[in-house]
C-alpha cells in the first residue's frame, strides 16, 4: 500500500491561537498514557520508602517521568505519522491534522528527552536519569522503528518501555535496584500484551489497512483470546511473588487475588465468546486491564502505610 498517495489531509479554517498550539503539543505527549505513568511510579516510591517519601522528590520524579514519557510519545507520533493518517482512531492526531509540523514535533521530542534526563539527574540521581533515557530509546528505536511494522510480537518486547517507570520510581528513592521493582517490572511486562491485544482486535481492519502486524489483526479471535488468557494468568502469578519478596501485607495480598481473579475472568470471557463465534467485546478486557493495574498499584501504595 502506498500510504503517501492516500494520506488524508485535514484543513483547519479556525485561526491559530497560543492556546490551540499548546493543546496540540500536549496532545503529542499522549496524556492518557501519562496517567498510567503516575499510577505505576508513585506507589512504587511509597513501597521503596516504606511510607510516604519526600513530597518534593515525588514531584520531581513525576515531572521528569512525564517529560520522558511525553518525549517517547512525540517521537512515536513523528515516526508513525504516515500510518496515523489512515487509522480512524489516530486520524485526529496533531501531525495528521497539521496542527503541528513534523519539524516542530521532532524538535519538541528531542527537547523533552534532553530536559527529562537532565532534570532527573539533578533532582533525583544518575541511575533514574539513565533508566529514563533507556525507556525513551526502547520505545522509539526498539518498538517504533524496529518491531512495530515487522512482527506480531511487537507489543510484547516493545512494551518493555512501559515497564521502566517502576524502576525509575524505586531508584529515585533508593539510588539502587532490588528484587521488588524487578518483580513489578516483570508484572507490567506480562500485563502489556493482554492489555493491548484486545485493542488491536477492536481495530483489526485498521491495522490490516496500514500493514502493521498487531496480533489482533493477524490471528483469529480465539487465538488472540488464548494468548490473552495465558498472559493474564502469568501477570497475576507474578503479582503474588511480591508478597514474600517485599513482605506485603493483607491489603495487597487480598487485592492481588481479588482483582487478579477478575482480570482472569474477563480474559476467559473474551476467549469463550470468540470460540462460540459471538462478538468477543475486546474493549471490555482492555478497560478491565487498566482498572486492574490501577487498583493493584493503589494497593501497593496503601499497604506500606498500614500495620497489617
Amino acid at each position: 500500500m502506498d500510504i503517501s498517495t492516500t494520506a488524508r489531509v485535514t484543513t483547519h479554517k479556525a485561526p491559530r491561537t497560543i492556546g490551540r498550539t499548546v493543546r496540540a503539543y500536549i496532545a503529542l505527549t499522549k496524556p492518557r498514557v501519562l496517567e498510567l505513568l503516575l499510577v505505576t511510579t508513585v506507589p512504587v516510591m511509597i513501597l521503596a520508602e516504606g511510607g510516604l517519601p519526600n513530597l518534593w522528590l515525588v514531584l520531581a520524579t513525576v515531572i521528569g517521568g512525564s517529560m520522558s514519557a511525553g518525549s517517547a510519545a512525540a517521537f512515536n507520533m513523528y515516526l508513525d505519522r504516515d500510518i496515523d493518517a489512515h487509522m480512524q482512531r489516530t486520524v485526529n492526531r496533531p501531525l495528521v491534522t497539521g496542527e503541528v509540523s513534523p519539524r516542530g514535533a521532532l524538535t519538541f521530542a528531542w527537547a523533552l528527552a534532553v530536559l527529562s534526563t537532565v532534570w532527573l539527574w539533578l533532582t533525583t540521581n544518575w541511575l533514574a536519569a539513565v533508566l529514563s533515557a533507556g525507556a525513551i530509546f526502547f520505545y522509539v528505536v526498539i518498538y517504533t522503528m524496529i518491531l512495530k511494522r515487522r512482527t506480531e510480537q511487537n507489543i510484547v518486547w516493545g512494551g518493555i518501555a512501559g515497564c521502566f517507570p517502576v524502576l525509575i520510581g524505586w531508584t529515585a528513592v533508593t539510588g539502587s535496584l532490588a528484587w521488588p521493582p524487578v518483580i513489578l517490572f516483570a508484572l507490567v511486562f506480562l500485563w502489556t500484551p493482554p492489555h493491548y491485544w484486545p485493542l488491536s482486535m477492536k481495530y483489526k481492519h485498521q491495522y490490516e489497512d496500514v500493514d502493521v502486524p498487531m496480533l489482533g489483526a493477524t490471528r483469529s479471535g480465539s487465538q488472540v483470546g488464548l494468548q490473552v488468557i495465558l498472559y493474564a494468568w502469568a501477570t497475576v502469578a507474578c503479582s503474588l511473588l511480591l508478597v514474600p519478596v517485599a513482605d506485603m501485607g493483607l491489603v495487597y495480598t487480598v487485592s492481588a487475588l481479588v482483582f487478579g481473579g477478575w482480570f482472569i475472568y474477563e480474559s476467559h470471557r473474551l476467549y469463550n465468546r470468540a470460540v462460540r463465534g459471538t462478538e468477543p467485546r475486546p474493549m471490555r478486557v482492555f478497560h478491565a486491564s487498566i482498572t486492574y493495574l490501577t487498583l493493584l498499584f493503589v494497593a501497593i501504595a496503601i499497604d506500606p502505610l498500614l500495620p497489617f
